[in-house]
């Protein structure tokens, strides 16, 4: 296999969220690149930015409708990228144990647009910020605080492991994320902060919806079908239940689970989690992703 295969090949068996970082990286390397040669040859070094990042004027916004989009590809420094793929990496491994890639798209672009908006409405609503010039919004934070809050909602119990705290559950990291964004936002990042906020809004509200049987954003998937199927967000996950056929007159003896206890429970998921920080999702064995799907409906 030649280095374009392998290439192809991995771009095909990619995840969704691994392709949503690898976009973020590129755009990030590409954007930084020019900002270099801007410098070198002295040229403005924002004028190809400013087309892209989300304005806070209503009126500037008209001429540039894309930006409530692109916005969420610019990153303005190798922190501020690290941190939202890292979060978005480990939030969307639990999410696909959960639901499609299509619906992770769901909510991290919706999550981006409703930031955005939160972002808009604050600065042209609140007095704090009436004396504020010119601000841009830039980041994929309010995207990814949507998948992290989606997922912490829909399973409040699932826990994870850490480095140093042992497992903790993904609800209480979520939770710690946003009391943070809350209490910063008169330190410094106002905007950012709103923005983060009004993404983990959203993907608490949509989560509380899925889960009453309330798909409030199926419109959006349907209008945005293709584009959301570039990124393999028409695959469906593939269905743990098995078909079993069953031969005339012979008797079918139902399955049964072994019981095993809470600490054993909690040393195998321990293990699985362990596995995924060192390997990925997608080394995890059927039987694995099984128990670990099972433990999160559980708990």
């Amino acid at each position: 296999m030649g280095t374009a295969d392998k290439f192809r090949y991995k771009l095909q068996t990619a995840t969704v969220v691994e392709k949503l970082i690898a976009i973020n990286v590129l755009v990030f390397i590409l954007f930084f690149l020019a900002k270099t040669i801007a410098f070198l040859f002295q040229w403005p070094s924002d004028f190809l930015m400013e087309w892209f990042v989300f304005p806070k004027e209503p009126g500037e916004y008209i001429f540039k409708p894309w930006s409530i989009i692109t916005y969420s590809f610019l990153h303005s420094g190798l922190w501020h990228i690290l941190s939202n793929m890292l979060i978005l990496y480990y939030a969307g491994v639990y999410f696909l144990t959960y639901f499609s890639p299509k619906k992770l798209l769901t909510f991290y672009f919706l999550g981006v647009i409703f930031g955005a908006l939160i972002y808009m409405l604050s600065y042209n609503l609140f007095p704090a910020f009436q004396a504020t010039g010119k601000s841009y919004l830039v980041g994929a934070s309010a995207g990814v605080m949507a998948v992290l809050v989606g997922i912490s909602t829909h399973v409040p119990n699932l826990r994870i492991r850490l480095l140093f705290l042992g497992t903790i559950k993904l609800w209480y990291i979520a939770a710690f994320l946003v009391v943070l964004d809350i209490i910063q936002i008169p330190i410094s990042n106002a905007g950012g902060h709103l923005a983060h906020i009004g993404g983990a809004l959203f993907g608490y509200v949509y989560a509380k919806q899925l889960g009453k049987g309330n798909d409030i954003a199926s419109g959006f998937e349907k209008f945005l079908g293709g584009f959301l199927s570039m990124f393999g967000g028409d695959k469906k996950p593939k269905s743990t239940m098995r078909t079993v056929y069953k031969k005339a007159g012979a008797k079918v003896t139902a399955p049964t689970k072994t019981k095993i206890s809470k600490t054993e429970k909690q040393q195998k998921i321990d293990a699985i989690l362990d596995k995924i920080s060192k390997s990925g999702y997608d080394s995890l064995t059927k039987q694995e992703k099984d128990f670990l799907f099972e433990a999160g409906k559980d708990n």
